[in-house]
């Protein structure tokens, strides 16, 4: 036996169901199963040694070791290794065992028993987690096995899932302190305030309460500033503004967020705009889509496709749904009603109490998006 994480077993889970099934269902707005089926020819997994190939047919999945052509990507049959073949139904199995794994109420890692460990060996399967640089889980072929590759990343809610914008230091938005001319003391009483679940909003009311005023400056990080400002030149100050709301407010849903925004209008745009146009919520729907296809707020986004072409989504009871970009519109939506604010670590990430940077204090926010769990 070994252990492994739950995330780690999501994503293990939804690569042997889609052998299995040789086809997945795509999702609709409300994360249902839609009427559209796609089948599915074969998938690619990338590990440390090498990428693997894994052709479905009628009743067996083959699977050829090669590897990836730097340049081009292109995949490369290794000649020393001998293609593989089993039956489809042993992934089934092997799905299935991994479901009673991920329902059990034990904590984030769990045992993984031997039977399905002498699996994983036959079938080339050594790392729990893919190996590629470019976050997709396993690209795959729809239809066809000459059909061009399409990357996707996996998101199981039977399992903690990765976050849409993982925060972090360079996802900082900066506030500035006006109003009042806080003294050294003061400021180092309103960072003093002890750590707790809502610390940030405890600092926040009480620069409120001495007089002080928090308003949007900029973005901490020059190139996420440039990412956001892809999406609009005043998309970093709404998303500030997000942000600050739901720590004071303690809403987190990104729609009940939105309804805020509209109401409080940080823009001061026109309610023809913001009514019958959807300005807020198309924005932070292109937004939210933008971040599961791959922006990231160190990397430079300039609006071209990453290798992330959708996502795989495993529903609480064991389901598997399909979301693409070439149903651009159903994707964003789902993304848009499923998604939420949260909290990251406050000393990790270095926010949430005044700085004095040339002279003028500044107090920064956290973005950090991730999907609903139901």
């Amino acid at each position: 036996m070994f252990n492994a994480t739950k995330r780690e077993l999501g994503e293990l889970y939804t690569f042997f169901r889609l052998l299995a099934d040789g086809r997945v269902t795509m999702g609709t707005v409300e994360g249902t199963p839609a009427e559209a089926v796609r089948p599915i020819a074969m998938i690619q997994r990338v590990e440390h040694d090498g990428a693997r190939r894994y052709y479905i047919e009628a009743t067996d999945v083959r699977i050829v070791s090669g590897e990836l052509e730097k340049k081009t990507g292109n995949f490369l049959p290794k000649a020393d290794t001998e293609p593989a073949c089993f039956p489809r139904e042993d992934f089934r199995a092997a799905a299935d065992l991994l479901l009673e794994l991920l329902k059990t109420p034990s904590a984030d890692e769990v045992e993984v028993p031997d039977e399905l460990e002498g699996f994983l060996d036959s079938v080339r399967i050594y790392d729990l987690e893919a190996k590629t640089d470019d976050r997709t889980d396993f690209s795959l072929s729809f239809w066809s096995t000459d059909a061009p590759l399409t990357g996707f990343c996996v998101r199981c809610r039977l399992a903690p899932m990765n976050p849409l914008l993982d925060g972090g230091r360079t996802a900082n938005l900066k506030l500035e302190q006006s109003g009042v001319k806080f003294a050294v003391p003061t400021v180092n009483k309103v960072n003093a305030l002890p750590e707790s679940p809502t610390e940030v909003m405890e600092r926040m009311l009480m620069i409120e309460r001495l007089g002080g005023v928090l308003r949007y400056s900029d973005v901490a990080d020059r190139v996420f500033r440039c990412n956001l400002l892809m999406i609009d030149l005043h998309f970093p100050r709404v998303l500030a503004e997000m942000v600050r709301l739901m720590h004071l407010e303690g809403i987190t849903r990104t729609t009940e967020l939105t309804e805020r925004i509209k109401e409080i209008n940080p823009l001061k745009i026109k309610d023809e705009l913001i009514h019958k146009h959807g300005y807020y919520e198309h924005k932070m729907r292109q937004f939210l889509l933008t971040l599961a296809l791959g922006m990231r707020p160190a990397k430079i986004y300039n609006g071209t496709d990453s290798a992330v072409h959708g996502m795989m989504l495993v529903c609480g009871d064991g389901s598997l749904l399909c979301y693409h970009k070439s149903d651009a519109a159903t994707f964003a939506d789902f993304l848009y009603r499923h998604s939420r604010f949260e909290r990251g670590p406050v000393e990790k990430d270095k926010y949430g109490f005044l700085e004095r940077e040339n002279g003028t204090y500044y107090f920064k926010l956290n973005v950090k998006i991730g999907l609903v769990k139901r």
